[in-house]
């Protein structure tokens, strides 16, 4: 992740969702304002909104408290999943057998940056 000098990163780890789940509702606030995108994620029926949520508002207290910049004049500037580790388990199958079960997680990072004054 390459940052400039006034981009504010905030990171969550470990979210047990699948990636691909999470980056169909990404790729919807990605280069919107921050209260647009607040708004968006409101009203989606996406169960991987809840954390994306907090983790948006975490950016913008991360660049308000830590730089100074006002929440109302920022813009999502990335947003991105990746893959985590995935949690192994196992299903009892007949005859002594057992098949594993993957249940993925992901790492979430979401960016913000004040808007460029046109």
């Amino acid at each position: 992740m390459i940052l400039s000098e006034n981009e504010v990163p905030a990171i969550v780890k470990f979210i047990r969702m699948s990636p691909h789940k999470v980056r169909r509702v990404l790729d919807q606030i990605r280069g919107r304002s921050y209260r647009e995108a607040l708004i968006i994620l409101e009203f989606m029926p996406y169960r991987a909104c809840e954390p994306i949520l907090k983790l948006l508002r975490s950016a913008a207290a991360n660049a308000e408290h830590n730089n100074g910049f006002d929440r109302a004049n920022l813009v999502v500037s990335q947003a991105y999943a990746d893959m985590g580790s995935s949690l192994k388990r196992f299903r009892p199958r007949a005859q002594g057998r057992a098949y594993q079960i993957l249940k993925p997680t992901c790492s979430i990072t979401i960016t913000v940056k004040p808007m460029e004054e046109s």
